[in-house]
């Protein structure tokens, strides 16, 4: 489900408006997240980490309105919900690119979840067979402890989707933290928003189970 924005009520019109004419309208930051106490609550509990944390996010993405923004044409859509759109990885070193339900309770979305690695890794196809833009872009790079990352983009394509990657985990003195990438359109979310999810997504990595 999703309703049109009025856009001549919206505080952020001009925003919108200035930066949607941009080749190049994504950006981007990476930042090290403390994973520490979601690590080995998901140990303890016999859970993948990679979903744990991608359920974090996502808990964290439908809390704040701009990530649930999306355009299409020169209007902006709210979503109801924003749900998952990781790769996953096969055997043969290749990826398809999956779609999964968001669930407030994370043993639903993992059932979710683990019905879209069976089907990823039984086909060889690339595509979800759903396709919307009511999702975010997660991929994970758990070899590489980047600093910066960046994405491929066909300009021609009109895309609003944000991108999340995540990086290596590493220890330093029983700290673990991994890099997380976060890239998104300016013309619907600011700095700001990238601030509050980054804020909310640690602090949600940091809650007991």
């Amino acid at each position: 489900m999703k309703q049109k924005l009025n856009l001549d009520t919206w505080n952020r019109k001009e925003h919108f408006n200035f930066f949607k004419t941009f080749e190049e309208p994504f950006y981007g930051v990476v930042v090290n997240i403390d994973c520490t106490k979601a690590y080995h609550i998901s140990k303890e509990n016999g859970q993948s980490f990679f979903w744990y944390y991608v359920h974090k996010s996502l808990t964290a993405v439908n809390a704040l309105e701009p990530f649930k923004y999306r355009i299409y044409g020169d209007e902006v859509f709210l979503y109801e919900q924003i749900n998952a759109g990781p790769t996953i990885g096969r055997a043969n070193g290749t990826f398809g690119f999956s779609y999964i339900d968001y669930h407030p309770s994370f043993h639903e979305f993992v059932i979710g979840a683990n019905k879209e690695i069976e089907r990823v890794q039984s086909t060889t196809t690339l595509f979800a067979p759903k396709l919307d833009d009511d999702i975010i872009h997660y991929s994970a790079l758990p070899w590489v402890d980047f600093t910066s990352l960046s994405h491929a983009r066909s300009f021609s394509f009109q895309d609003s989707c944000p991108k999340m990657s995540f990086g290596k985990m590493t220890e330093n003195n029983g700290k673990l933290t991994m890099p997380a990438s976060v890239h998104v359109h300016h013309a619907l979310i600011d700095g700001l928003h990238i601030g509050q999810y980054i804020d909310l997504f640690q602090q949600l990595m940091n809650d007991d189970y």
